[in-house]
């Protein structure tokens, strides 16, 4: 175990869960294998009533669990924040795994070392258990969606010590949704913005970032493999109800990152996904920078993006009072056989 990291203060896992007994084992698992004391971590599933075996896999593992009644992830998330003691807080999601088992201890540690930084984000890497349309999804794009990826400003690297990298914005903008899928908080920044009050991911970023904490760290090669979707049909399904659930949540609280002075409008950014030229030139950029041939399923992602986004405005217009309607959109999350 390494010893960078001194009295192992305390960690809170965070994960909403909803029927995932087919992922959740996998994330909790990697949970097991941190070079990190067991008795230092404490995982708090916010389960929204699963019907299958999730609740079960949760007591496997030590996990606490909470009856999450909310009609989104988000009030889950902020139920699970209220009743977290950890020192630290890592936001993760039933369709993430680990990738390193030094992850925790290097992530106390950079934070320790840079306590300017706000927390501390995953690098999405690739994994066997992952098709190659997840694999671009997640690891090429980071942010699972074209649409997103080309709202998104390219964070700047600020400086690299070591293991420890430095990240920030470009001046003037907060266009990036930073926080999700393996983001470590100190858990008095959160208190600091009220987070078990006002949570949705990428808020919590954005008010740290607007109250001064501009910089936040990664750890070189290391993060979360994030099995978002395994097939193009999936995540037209899973972009509706990520639109239905952003637009529940505006509801509550409209803050949004895209409206954050975002490289592209949202309007612009819509008409590149449905046409073939824009898609088509940072295919072919993205395989002669990269040599990655699975560039070639932006062509096919972007007008996917733009089907799910449209279906989900018109569900959320249809059903958007329905308090089950996130659950009823759920999409089957699976690991590559």
């Amino acid at each position: 175990m390494p010893a960078i990291v001194k009295n192992f203060p305390t960690i809170s896992f965070i994960i909403p869960t909803l029927n995932v007994e087919a992922i959740l084992e996998n994330c909790l698992a990697s949970i097991a294998r941190q070079d990190y004391p067991r008795e230092k971590i404490e995982i708090i599933l916010a389960d929204a009533h699963s019907k299958d075996r999730t609740r079960e896999i949760g007591k496997k593992f030590g996990a606490v669990i909470l009856d999450d009644n909310g009609k989104n992830m988000e009030e889950g998330k902020r139920l699970a924040l209220r009743h977290a003691t950890g020192d630290y807080i890592v936001f993760v999601d039933s369709d993430n795994e680990i990738t390193h088992s030094d992850y925790l201890p290097l992530a106390v540690n950079a934070l320790a070392q840079n306590p300017k930084a706000l927390g501390v984000e995953s690098y999405y890497l690739a994994s066997p258990k992952m098709t190659s349309f997840c694999a671009y999804v997640t690891q090429l794009l980071h942010i699972s969606d074209p649409m997103a990826w080309l709202m998104s400003a390219n964070p700047k690297l600020v400086a690299r010590d070591g293991e420890i990298e430095r990240w920030i914005l470009p001046d003037g903008t907060f266009s990036y949704p930073l926080g999700a899928n393996g983001f470590v908080f100190r858990r008095a920044d959160l208190q600091s913005v009220q987070a078990d009050e006002k949570f949705q991911d990428t808020h919590v970023a954005l008010f740290l970032m607007k109250n001064g904490k501009r910089e936040w760290l990664r750890l070189r090669g290391r993060g979360v493999h994030h099995y978002y979707i395994q097939t193009l049909w999936k995540f037209v399904q899973k972009r509706r109800r990520a639109v239905v659930h952003f637009l529940r949540v505006q509801q509550e609280m409209p803050v949004n990152w895209m409206k954050e002075k975002p490289p592209v409008p949202l309007w612009l950014a819509a008409v590149y996904c449905v046409t073939f030229f824009g898609p088509a030139w940072h295919t072919l950029r993205g395989i002669f920078r990269d040599g990655d041939l699975r560039w070639l399923w932006h062509l096919v992602a972007c007008p996917a993006s733009a089907l799910g986004n449209a279906w989900g405005i018109w569900t959320y217009k249809r059903r958007g009072h329905d308090k089950k309607i996130i659950a009823d959109l759920q999409v089957k999350q699976e690991l590559r056989k």
